[in-house]
């Protein structure tokens, strides 16, 4: 760690055991006049303290370091650098992410330069939990064994790839399959709240900051650890030692007051939250909690808030680090020395919180009085459509005839109540009808009193008799495997079991679409009736297409409502008033007569958690037998083979040179697609399977692949070849290029045939057509997936204009030198009378583009007639225009570590 003390901040501290520790002091920059520090945010506080300690004079100035300690509520928002202290990968994003580094270190022998530059300069772990999918359900008692051994089976080769990573690159860590959710896991043992590393002539101690490949790293400032989600190529970036560049945001305060009511769950607060954050417009901003509710709170109920930040929108959900902290570190088996010094350090600095701290200055404000929460699902297509669960059947029925939409699905009147016969089956399904029920995500499986909520429904349905239905496929995955053993202690894991709840495996399934395959012959009943059914799991999205493609309303729901639901097996029954089920002597059964209270779950809580189960299971989380077994060889490159369909190198550095070319107009582009609002990265590109007559399938049957052997889109994410062909493939997606259609379709101009996204991006370009895309409100909307951006580029887009982006995804188009631009306020495609037939030219672009200018877009309709527009370039620093000159975060990285 290089450092240059401008500001005289660096000194020592007591540590706990004795010795000193080296601290960068805050409090210099408030001596100097740079600051407040009691009236700034405290997530601002740490952005400020990682400038101070990066100070190098390159990387970080003295302007920088000024700049965020300047920060009032309502000031400049200036470009600043952050850098964050590791990385955390899933394997999803995670592969991509590492074939890129090792396609970078070929990149850098095609230069001139050393492989062996290409390196992890900050620690980076990743958590192997998106791969493992719900072949068997949790009615089968050996799911969880049987589901391991499928995905080590269709995982193998892309598991020696990152075992290979593990092995080669220095600073990286695998956690192996079976251990846990990436989130969870950073929760209960990777996060160290403070971190330290050796700094000239002592050990420095800071604030521990993570950025990831997954947009629920926020789930971590429920700890207080700053986080977020990056694209893969921004994180590809700070692994190689580059800051993250970003505006300084806006904070919003969210103070919190009263406490819940009795029963209800922390998963109804946070949608609670997300509601009401999406409603006030938090994108790009920090959102940090305050006020007295806090204390009502544990620190999982805040990490299930913070969790959720993507959802609301915002950058990040902060918790300050306070007494609940500690309490949980100690709760979750961490060295009490080491929990000691977290709270010295944090005290030293100013960045411990107590009831008594004074409220900092917020830019905007909204307060929630915990009390007024009532239980509530999500639904039917998005997270931030509450629907409180006494209205769930009204709302529902509503839902079911509404024209398609974010809520409707578009059924007529007289088709509401019709049931199709399942073969082989005495009983029908109809609309509404629950086919999935999912216990999954760290969302609520990180939150023990939810859980237990959730075995304690079970328990008192059992003894009464009650079961799930036959139709609903039930499961249980948690994010951790401290979940098994408390349930074990409380004696629910029979319980669950009973009701179909037996455990499939430790990591996302469900909730990222690795949700199975439904029992042919009600798949079959869903396709013949055309039927609405329905998904209940306690995950964080619900976007069209992600659960299933047979499923078209999901609805998230706290644990507990999920075993409610499979008992009931429908989501158009009123869950509070109707009748739930009948005891084997007749009697009616109510949601009220198996619903725990705050108390039930309290008391079997506290007998059932203690910090050894936390040191017993994270004691060997990197061992793993299977995963000890892969063979792997040791070398500064890695062996690629054009034979692979699971990890290719990929052609993005191909032809890169030293010299950076000129930045050029955009002349004749054609629309690939035409989209409206709330286009989210899955419907751009799909983590879920693989159909058998779409792009990518067709070319995994070119290699060989049998369809059986196709695994998931997300699984192949480290072969462009079959990304590419998956880009813009959601089954739900509707191009208004091509009006009446649903699905990876578009219409090739001049020609105006109708084929797949894939096929015309290939006529286009073999034409030497660029491409645009046009879209709405909330473009990029949901998972931080690197390939929804790649994939655009790789098609050959050279612009998205759009109404507005999220962030996420703005980000990852500007790191792969794809132009993002948006129409000017109560301007869009459709309000310029724009149908996507027109041809495209952005004359202006050149290399004297500036960051957030206007630029001029000329629209050509076929008669001549042209539609002359503004947009605002979505450039928005001076390091994004650098990106973009060079083609990319990457391609700019190379370079520099090759003249270096």
């Amino acid at each position: 760690m290089s450092h240059t003390d401008t500001f005289a901040a660096r000194d020592t501290f007591p540590l706990a055991g004795g010795g000193e520790g080296v601290i960068f002091r805050l409090s210099a920059l408030e001596k100097a006049g740079h600051c407040k520090l009691s009236e700034l945010p405290y997530s601002i506080r740490v952005l400020v303290e990682s400038a101070l300690r990066n100070h190098d004079g390159f990387l970080v100035n003295d302007d920088d370091v000024k700049r965020i300690a300047g920060w009032t509520p309502d000031g400049e928002r200036a470009e600043i650098p952050f850098i964050p202290s590791r990385v955390i990968l899933q394997d999803f994003t995670g592969v991509p992410a590492v074939v890129d580094v090792a396609a970078l270190r070929n990149a850098m022998v095609d230069l001139g330069g050393d492989p062996k530059k290409v390196n992890p300069l900050v620690p980076v772990d990743l958590v192997i939990d998106h791969s493992v999918q719900v072949d068997f359900s949790g009615r089968d008692p050996e799911a969880l064994q049987k589901n391991m051994e499928i995905e080590y089976e269709r995982n193998g080769e892309r598991y020696a790839f990152l075992k290979w990573g593990q092995q080669n690159f220095d600073n990286f860590r695998a956690v192996p399959p079976g251990r846990g959710i990436v989130h969870q896991v950073n929760l209960e043992y990777l996060a160290g709240v403070a971190n330290h590393r050796p700094v000239d002539g002592g050990e420095a101690y800071f604030p521990d900051s993570v950025v990831g490949t997954d947009s629920h790293t926020t789930m971590i400032n429920g700890l207080g650890v700053l986080g977020w989600g990056v694209g893969g190529i921004e994180a590809e970036a700070v692994m190689l030692g580059q800051p993250v560049y970003m505006l300084a945001p806006d904070v919003v305060g969210f103070k919190l007051t009263g406490s819940l009511k009795d029963g209800v769950t922390a998963t109804d607060m946070t949608l609670r939250i997300v509601e009401m954050l999406r409603q006030h417009g938090v994108v790009e901003k920090f959102v940090e909690f305050y006020g007295p509710g806090m204390e009502a709170l544990s620190l999982a109920d805040r990490a299930t808030i913070a969790n959720m930040a993507p959802e609301y929108g915002a950058t990040c959900g902060f918790f300050p680090v306070d007494d609940a902290t500690l309490a949980y570190l100690r709760l979750s088996g961490r060295d009490e020395d080491h929990v000691e010094n977290v709270r010295r350090y944090y005290v030293e600095q100013g960045l411990f919180h107590t009831p008594d701290s004074p409220d900092p200055k917020f830019t905007s404000y909204l307060e929630l009085d915990l009390s007024s929460v009532e239980p509530s699902l999500a639904g039917p297509k998005r997270p931030q459509d509450r629907i409180a669960l006494s209205q769930m059947a009204e709302k529902f029925e509503a839902y079911l005839t509404a024209p398609v939409g974010h809520r409707g699905h578009g059924v007529a009147a007289d088709r509401t109540h019709h049931e199709e016969p399942v073969a082989g089956e005495g009983w029908k399904l109809g609309h509404g009808d629950v086919v999935i029920a999912a216990i999954t995500s760290c969302t609520n499986t990180s939150n023990p009193s939810v859980m237990i909520a959730a075995g304690l429904v079970a328990k008192k349905a059992r003894a009464l008799g009650l079961t799930t239905k036959p139709w609903v496929r039930p499961s249980l995955a948690p994010g951790s495997r401290v979940v098994t053993e408390y349930y074990q202690k409380a004696g629910l894991l029979d319980d669950l079991a009973a009701m179909g709840f037996n455990i499939v495996g430790y990591g996302c399934t469900t909730c990222i679409g690795n949700s199975g395959p439904l029992d042919a012959n009600v798949q079959d009943a869903i396709v013949k009736g055309d039927l609405i059914v329905s998904a209940v799991l306690s995950g964080n999205r619900n976007f069209e297409g992600r659960i299933s493609n047979f499923v078209k309303a999901n609805f998230l729901a706290s644990p507990p409502l999920v075993v409610a639901y499979a008992i009931a097996g429908n989501t158009r029954i009123d869950l509070q008033n109707d009748v739930l089920g009948k005891t084997p002597d007749g009697r009616d059964v109510y949601l009220k007569d198996i619903w725990p209270s705050t108390a039930e779950v309290q008391e079997v809580l506290s007998g059932a958690l203690t910090p050894e189960m936390f040191r017993a299971r994270y004691a060997d989380v990197t061992d793993e037998p299977r995963w000890a077994a892969i063979p792997v060889e040791n070398s500064d490159l890695y062996p690629w083979s054009d034979d692979s369909t699971y990890v290719r190198l990929p052609s993005f550095f191909e032809g890169l040179t030293p010299a950076v070319d000129p930045i050029r107009p955009i002349l004749g582009a054609r629309v690939l697609l035409k989209l409206g609002d709330s286009v989210t990265t899955d419907h751009i590109s799909p983590a879920g399977s693989i159909p058998k007559k779409s792009p990518a399938g067709q070319y995994l049957m070119s290699k060989g692949v049998d369809p059986k052997d196709f695994n998931s889109l997300g699984s192949r994410r480290g072969n462009h070849e079959v990304m590419m062909r998956g880009t813009f493939a959601n089954v739900r997606i509707r191009n208004q290029v091509a009006p009446g259609t649903e699905g990876g379709v578009t219409t090739h101009f001049p020609s105006g045939e109708v084929m797949s996204v894939f096929d015309a991006s290939m006529r286009f370009q073999e034409a030497g057509t660029p491409l645009v895309v046009l879209a709405g409100h909330q473009y990029g909307t949901g998972s931080s997936r690197d390939w929804a951006a790649k994939g655009t580029f790789l098609l050959g887009v050279k612009a998205v204009i759009s109404k507005s982006f999220e962030r996420i995804h703005r980000s990852n188009l500007v790191g792969m030198g794809v132009l993002p631009l948006c129409f000017r306020d109560s301007e869009g495609a459709d309000e310029l009378g724009l149908d996507g037939t027109e041809t495209f030219d952005i004359p202006g672009l050149n290399d004297a583009v500036k960051p957030l200018q206007d630029i001029g877009v000329v629209a050509r309709k076929a008669d001549g007639t042209e539609v002359r527009f503004t947009c605002t370039v979505r450039l928005d620093t001076p390091v994004e225009v650098d990106y973009y000159r060079n083609g990319g975060i990457l391609q700019t990285v190379v370079r520099k570590l090759a003249k270096s």
